[in-house]
């Protein structure tokens, strides 16, 4: 074992504290490779993972660069660091922390490539800028550990590809480059595991003691939830009471949207004035800082929030996490639960709020899951091709390279472990000359092998991709700032999708930061704003994630269903769902139910197939197409995450041909071939994988002339280079990612062409929230002539005017 050094044992005795098992098993551990650790939220895994660092530097005797931390959140990297500070200071360690972010000044930047701290903290795009410069194998010559934090959450994006990729590299720069991973939340540990160890070594698992169940329940409210919806504002008296019963709490919403409307009615009903403070990842980083040091002093009651406050932030007097609106994922209730009572061996304190009907359903579900921990997540794919094309990309900006040993250092990143040679060359062929297509272009001949080495066919390049470096998409945001005085530049307050800035016209009002503003104008792409606290808002449109329901607790809610009764939701619910069984039939895990029904004189079909709601929007546009095929007459649909409601003008009858698996993904090919959702993804990876720029000369491109670049590259790709490796990595993103047909194939299979297909007289139980949802989708089609044609019949036949064949035939062509 090895000891606790003096001065650490006395710092640890004068808080009151003992090492924790997991604590001094990293300690112990320091010379593994790669490890893993898994401990509970408050349980110290942080502590435990700089303690082998702190040890090693407190004898002042190591320069520069020692150990690098890796965080998915720029506000994360910041409460570390003055988490870690008071330690050092506390024994008066001789020891450099800084952090290294989007937020950290340029002339702090230059500074740190110089003279760099013994312990840096960073997110995957920082780290990969600092590998893009010549520099790079001197800033990072002494480093000798690297702590990845929150590593579930990286590994569930291309951010973590792009973060093993930049590993790799740093591995071949300093070879006993020792990695570790921290987490509370890994459904796999194994492949966690896979994922942080340097290919093909093994990576140990070390696991705390998880500590107890969290007190976690439904919040009980006078109102009950309403039949459609997602902001959860008829509970908000009972949330208030809640606020007032604790010391701080955090109410997660799942949408920057929500958030904000939340905001404003909790403020305008917060009659005793209670301090209270909004943050999310749109609003200006002053803002977001300021609400930071509020919660840290303790000057605020609660806090309206989204994923950006999800991860480790310890903010120890937080004793309340409030969720509006169904968890949607199990995992990431789990994380946000432990934000409360952030102690090790103290309960986390959580109340969710479902937002509709079903979503009653959905919490009762998630909290038998998370009782039962049973952590949901989908099985990783293999590394994505754009990142790789990218890091292709950065590795030439830092110096030049050979062929050989790029691809080697590459299968050393776990997703990238199956990565063929023909692959791996058909990236570097693409980043040197853009394909076949567009080698002929100037602008896309970016490397040249010259004796071997492959390098920038002009140095001038590497500036170009450093400004383009990155694989979160926000390049459809505009800045919003208070107008100041003689039209100059104010506040900055944050930022919203330019799709919603195009909407708005002088005078409109909407909400940012929990204000009321009023839109002014844009000027060189910011959109410039006053406070208009009297006038009723809009709302503001942001990038948040719209997070589907999991496989894992969509078949939770299935198993639920099969029950005889359920005791454990309101009265309520349950006679809904009684009466669901009564009139129709529940949905079943291994069949699926279709039901058909007329109302206010049109056909419905109600299809459900708990696919969560990208593959029941995809699911929808298919099905709707097999119906215009068969003559069917659809007019629109509209989904959720567990079913999708189609109306037309005639009734099926036999849904059977409607879902037969390889017609389906024979229509989801055509369709997707043309589809505007296709034009989205290439846009999206044509970014990441640097064929497209999001800065050019410094100045942040708009979403318009990305989007006008892209879709003349894709339709020109898709004519003459149907092959292109774009178009390929596309196709893949598109499958995986905005349609999810992979759930839609899964459903298909589960259910095995078992269709239970019940015709009723009017619609049921468990369709009838469907007609209050927002987001319909129209289909134009033979439908729309019909009812145009019909329609034109009765005025000019009530008119007394006679119809002749030729304009019937005008009126069955759609406007």
């Amino acid at each position: 074992m090895s000891a606790l050094p003096p001065r650490f044992h006395d710092w640890f005795a004068t808080r009151g504290w003992t090492v924790h098992p997991h604590q001094q098993d990293m300690l112990d551990r320091a010379d593994e490779p790669s490890l893993l650790l898994i401990a509970p939220t408050g349980g110290g895994k942080t502590l435990a993972g700089f303690l082998p660092s702190l040890v090693d530097l407190a004898d002042g005797e190591r320069t520069g660069l020692h150990t690098l931390y890796v965080s998915p959140l720029k506000a994360l990297a910041t409460d570390i660091r003055r988490n870690l500070t008071r330690p050092v200071e506390d024994m008066r360690l001789p020891i450099r922390i800084e952090d290294r972010t989007g937020d950290t000044s340029y002339t702090q930047k230059r500074r740190q490539r110089a003279d760099p701290p013994h312990i840096l903290l960073t997110t995957p795009e920082s780290l990969a800028l600092l590998l893009s410069y010549e520099d790079a194998p001197k800033i990072f010559a002494g480093l000798r550990r690297v702590v990845v934090d929150e590593i579930h959450a990286l590994a569930e994006s291309k951010r973590g590809d792009q973060l093993m990729l930049a590993l790799s590299r740093l591995q071949a720069l300093v070879p006993d480059l020792k990695r570790v991973g921290l987490s509370a939340t890994v459904e796999d540990p194994a492949a966690i595991a896979s994922f942080l160890a340097r290919h093909p070594d093994p990576c140990p698992i070390l696991y705390a003691d998880p500590g107890p169940d969290p007190d976690i329940a439904m919040l009980e409210t006078e109102t009950p939830a309403p039949w459609a919806g997602g902001g959860g504002r008829y509970a908000m008296p009972e949330v208030l009471e809640q606020v007032r019963r604790h010391r701080t709490t955090l109410i997660f919403h799942n949408t920057r949207a929500q958030a904000e409307l939340f905001f404003h009615d909790l403020w305008l009903q917060n009659e005793d004035a209670l301090p209270i403070g909004i943050h999310h990842g749109s609003l200006s980083r002053e803002q977001r800082t300021k609400t930071e040091a509020a919660m840290v002093n303790g000057d605020l009651r609660a806090i309206v929030c989204t994923g950006s406050l999800d991860l480790g932030i310890d903010w120890g007097n937080v004793d309340l996490v409030i969720q509006i609106g169904a968890p949607k994922n199990v995992k990431r209730l789990v994380q946000r639960i432990g934000r409360a009572n952030h102690r090790y061996n103290a309960p986390s304190k959580a109340l969710l709020v479902p937002a509709n009907r079903f979503e009653i359903v959905e919490c009762v579900a998630a909290l038998e899951a998370v009782k039962a921990r049973d952590l949901d997540g989908d099985p990783r794919g293999p590394g994505p091709r754009d990142v790789l094309c990218q890091h292709i990309l950065i590795r030439a900006a830092s110096g030049s390279f050979t062929d050989i040993d790029l691809f080697r250092e590459v299968k050393t990143a776990g997703a990238y472990a199956s990565l063929t040679r023909a692959d791996f060359d058909r990236c570097l062929d693409f980043v040197a000359t853009g394909g076949y297509a567009l080698r002929s272009y100037d602008q896309w001949q970016r490397l040249v092998e010259r004796d071997g080495l492959w390098q920038l066919r002009d140095p001038r390049g590497a500036l170009r991709i450093r400004q383009n470096i990155g694989t979160i998409m926000d390049s459809d945001l505009l800045k919003v700032r208070l107008r100041g005085r003689r039209g100059t530049g104010g506040t900055p307050l944050g930022e919203v999708e330019e799709g919603f800035a195009a909407t708005l016209t002088p005078g409109d009002t909407f909400l940012m930061g929990g204000e009321v503003v009023r839109y002014e104008g844009l000027r060189e792409m910011t959109v410039e704003v006053s406070r208009r606290p009297e006038k009723p808002p809009r709302i503001a449109t942001f990038m948040g994630t719209k997070f589907a329901t999991s496989t894992q607790l969509s078949h939770r809610i299935l198993r639920m269903f099969a029950q005889d009764d359920w005791p454990e939701l309101p009265p309520s619910t349950r006679d809904w769902l009684h009466l669901q069984r009564e009139r129709s039939r529940l949905p079943e895990a291994d069949r699926l139910l279709v039901e058909s029904f007329p109302f206010f004189g049109r056909a419905y079909t109600c299809v459900y197939g708990f696919a969560g709601r990208n593959a029941m929007q995809t699911l929808g546009l298919l099905v709707t197409a097999r119906m215009e095929a068969a003559g069917l007459h659809p007019l629109g649909f509209v989904s959720t995450d567990y079913a999708t409601l189609i109306w037309g003008l005639d009734r099926v009858t036999d849904p059977a041909p409607l879902f037969d698996s390889d017609d389906l993904r024979a229509a989801f090919e055509t369709w997707l071939g043309g589809n505007a959702v296709m034009k989205r993804t290439f846009k999206q990876s044509a970014v990441i994988a640097g064929l497209i720029d999001r800065q050019l000369q410094g100045q942040r491109k708009s979403g318009k002339q990305a989007a006008f670049s892209s879709d003349i590259l894709y339709d020109t790709l898709r004519r003459y280079d149907p092959e292109h490796l774009l178009l390929d990595i596309t196709r893949e993103e598109a499958l995986k990612g905005l349609v999810d047909f992979g759930r839609i194939e899964e459903m298909l299979a589960r259910t095995a062409s078992r269709i239970d297909h019940v015709t009723t007289d009017r619609p049921t139980p468990l369709a009838a929230p469907l007609f209050l949802e927002a987001g319909r989708v129209p289909v134009e089609g033979a439908g729309t002539e019909r009812l145009l044609a019909e329609e034109a019949a009765r005025l000019m036949e009530g008119a007394g005017l006679q119809i002749t064949r030729e304009d019937e035939r005008r009126w069955r062509v759609p406007f």
